[in-house]
């Protein structure tokens, strides 16, 4: 587990980055990574069949006339995510158009503004459009993920491996992981868990674990029940 001081330090180096995603963000995904006790991605192959868990996947997309176009994934692990990255700025821009405001770099734009919030709806259709161009063996991702490089992570999810409409996860009010959330373990356990067991969040899986464990547990009451003598039919009825 990494220590606090190393998480803080992290949290520090990255929150006063902005506007730079290009140049940002495989460095800022790979320290993610450290920080979350995951192995960073793989050297891009030539194969593309072997470019299972790598920055810049491409992706071959199909236009209606025929054409084809090649995109980038900005991260991908196969069966796990999709990950689209931009980078916006606490400086002054974005909505506000007065040249002594704007910063010499404003990225994707101000973070809170229309302008930034336009910017991560955008990525989040770039992704979705990805998905559908994903090799038919790798099936689709439970979650796509718009990384905000050095300020957030918004998380949503799909369980069902249709590629349907994907959710905010786990609601849409809490979707959004900040940088500085990461200071809590609980935090870090759910995007480790992105990484290494993404079904294991699956709600359905977990309301199916509870009702198998209740059912296990009124078994064992019926039981201790009839082994005190009680009418099975009683028993059930009370049940």
């Amino acid at each position: 587990m990494p220590s606090p001081d190393v998480i803080e330090s992290f949290i520090t180096r990255w929150e006063n980055s902005g506007a730079a995603e290009r140049a940002n963000y495989q460095m800022f995904l790979s320290e993610l990574c450290d920080i979350l006790e995951v192995p960073r991605p793989d050297p891009t192959s030539p194969d593309p069949a072997k470019n299972l868990y790598v920055f810049d996947r491409a992706i071959t997309r199909v236009n209606p006339d025929g054409s084809s176009v090649t995109n980038y994934i900005d991260l991908y692990k196969a069966g796990h995510f999709v990950n689209e990255t931009k980078q916006g700025s606490f400086e002054r821009g974005g909505d506000d158009p007065s040249p002594s405001s704007l910063p010499s770099k404003s990225g994707h734009g101000r973070r809170g503004s229309t302008a930034f919030d336009r910017a991560l709806e955008r990525a989040y259709h770039q992704a979705r459009d990805y998905i559908t161009s994903l090799p038919v063996s790798h099936g689709r991702p439970p979650f796509l993920m718009i990384c905000d490089v050095g300020h957030s992570i918004d998380l949503y999810a799909e369980f069902t491996g249709t590629g349907g409409h994907y959710e905010r996860f786990p609601d849409p009010k809490n979707h959004r992981i900040l940088l500085t959330d990461l200071r809590q373990e609980k935090t870090r356990a759910l995007l480790r868990a992105i990484w290494t067991d993404p079904y294991s969040l699956d709600p359905s899986r977990k309301a199916a674990e509870v009702t198998r464990d209740i059912a296990n547990r009124l078994a064992k009451l019926a039981k201790s029940l009839e082994a005190d003598g009680h009418d099975p039919q009683v028993i059930a009825g009370f049940l």
